[in-house]
């Protein structure tokens, strides 16, 4: 406030009051957590018989893809996509540095993509 002349307040208000204004909407979404039971209920399990089987099928998938896979990239590729880990837990666990374990996931799903679609050309030739 110092540096204003006094020239021009309107505009340096509406400025202020902007800026003010955007802060708090960042602000805001940044807390917002949903609460509602629907959303919690929309994002469980999964309900039907058929759509168990399907996530079970899509696991083992998963599963066999990260076991094909070389190490360090195996471990790094079942811990973080199948067993759902977060970075920071795998950190702890294997005592490597975020850096590198962050390389090695992005490698990971790479190769995961390349399996997945090779398999899905194999699927799709032999019928």
């Amino acid at each position: 406030m110092a540096w204003f002349d006094g020239a021009n307040e309107r505009a340096w208000l509406c400025r202020i009051a902007t800026n003010k204004s955007l802060d708090f909407l960042r602000r805001a979404g940044r807390r917002s957590v949903p609460t509602q039971d629907e959303y919690f209920t929309a994002i469980a399990a999964p309900d039907t018989v058929e759509d168990r089987c399907l996530e079970d099928e899509v696991r083992r998938r998963l599963y066999e893809c990260c076991q094909a896979l070389r190490e360090p990239y195996r471990s790094v590729a079942l811990d973080y996509y199948y067993y759902e880990l977060e970075i920071g837990e795998i950190v702890r666990k294997t005592g490597k540095n975020i850096k590198t374990l962050q390389t090695q996931i992005y490698r990971a799903k790479g190769m995961l993509r390349k399996q997945y679609q090779a398999a899905g050309r194999q699927k799709g030739g032999s019928t």
